[in-house]
């Protein structure tokens, strides 16, 4: 920095030698490493490892042997509830699922914040015959339900569900959306065979736009996250959306209201996308050590690569897609495909990591049939260093 003197000497017309200045391609390059350096120092150092010890506490020979979705609840204390969708219920045998049979939706308590060191209680239902069943039925009868993500507030626990039919379509993906519920269970703390579930219909659930994706408790409000397709070139292309309600409010739909263009309003047609291209399932968490919320989701929806989006708001904006992992199973086989990466911030021993879990699935039953390592919960660690 040039002291005072000189500077007044330059006001005063010296005739001294002028300071010589870099040229200007220079003074731009230099402009743009600072700004790199600057991007360099926003992005978070992770860290990413497999824990298959938790993976293991997943891996059982009798009764339930596997099931996708894995949407986790904390339920108070060390109570974790996880939800499923398509389930197996059977047997495993040299690492074969045999006697099995594929049920709709079932849940799982785990008594512990270690998965593998935790107790696990499976649950889901078993007709007059011996015949397994799933949990959750529909309310009006029609179709089956898969479930999303839920919330414990002091009103009971609330989950939100699909309603699902079948459809014509290629192996493993024959069916389409018909509807979004709401249930609630103002008895949570008994076994899901007992509880006590109402189901609200979503006013604005619909084939193409849909909430419950993930659901989070900050600063007093639920913020329900969700997506919107788009047809592109014949592939749907799902885009983020995101309402809020206050947390004691969750089931007075005439109380939400929904992120437009940087304002909260209380149509649903006006939600904004605030984050383009995401996964139908996905995790938004606040990550407390590094004071941002992260999404995490499989790339495109069914994908080997896990991906993270950052934002310092829970509406956004949010960064560009930064991918952390890649899934070895999708290595395997080419009928394994991987897909519905979410994370579990209730499981976290430290607030600067994250429980991570993924889906290896396959395109031909046969295959999950022959191959147990499939079809149940799959953990990795992200481990965040400094912004």
């Amino acid at each position: 920095m040039r002291n005072k003197e000189t500077q007044g000497s330059r006001v005063q017309g010296s005739k001294g030698p002028r300071e010589k200045q870099p040229p200007t391609f220079l003074r731009g390059l230099a402009v743009l490493f600072c700004l790199f350096l600057a991007a360099c120092q926003a992005q978070p150092r992770i860290r990413v490892e497999p824990i298959p010890h938790y993976d293991a506490a997943f891996e059982r020979t009798s009764g339930w042997t596997g099931g996708d979705g894995a949407y986790s609840t904390t339920l108070g204390g060390e109570r974790v509830l996880w939800m499923f969708g398509d389930t197996f219920v059977g047997r495993v045998e040299n690492g074969r699922r045999v006697d099995s049979r594929l049920i709709n939706n079932s849940a799982a308590i785990q008594t512990g914040r270690v998965p593998s060191d935790a107790a696990l209680a499976f649950s889901y239902r078993t007709l007059a015959d011996g015949i397994p069943s799933a949990l959750l039925q529909p309310a009006d009868g029609v179709g089956w339900l898969w479930p999303y993500h839920g919330v414990r507030t002091a009103e009971g626990l609330f989950l939100f569900v699909l309603q699902i039919e079948p459809a014509e379509g290629p192996p493993a993906f024959g069916f389409k959306l018909v509807s979004t519920w709401l249930g609630k269970i103002a008895n949570p703390d008994d076994t899901p065979e007992r509880w006590n579930l109402s189901q609200q219909k979503i006013p604005w659930g619909n084939e193409r736009r849909l909430f419950g994706s993930s659901v989070l408790l900050q600063g007093g409000y639920c913020y329900i996250y969700g997506t919107v397709d788009d047809v592109a070139g014949g592939l749907t292309v799902k885009h983020m959306i995101v309402a809020r309600v206050p947390a004691d409010r969750l089931g007075d739909f005439d109380s939400w209201r929904f992120f437009s263009d940087g304002h909260w309003v209380s149509e649903a047609e006006r939600a904004g996308r605030v984050c383009e291209n995401v996964a139908g399932e996905f995790s938004v968490s606040y990550q407390s050590a590094q004071d941002r919320f992260v999404m995490v989701y499989s790339e495109g929806g069914l994908s080997p690569n896990i991906v993270l989006r950052f934002s310092p708001r829970p509406e956004g904006p949010w960064g560009e897609p930064k991918q952390v992992y890649r899934c070895p199973e999708a290595g395997w086989d080419p009928r394994i495909f991987c897909y519905a990466a979410k994370g579990h911030p209730e499981l976290a021993a430290a607030a600067d990591e994250l429980i991570v879990t993924y889906m290896a699935n396959a395109t031909e039953i046969e295959l999950l049939e022959s191959d147990a390592r499939l079809y149940r919960p799959r953990f990795i660690k992200i481990a965040f260093g400094g912004f």
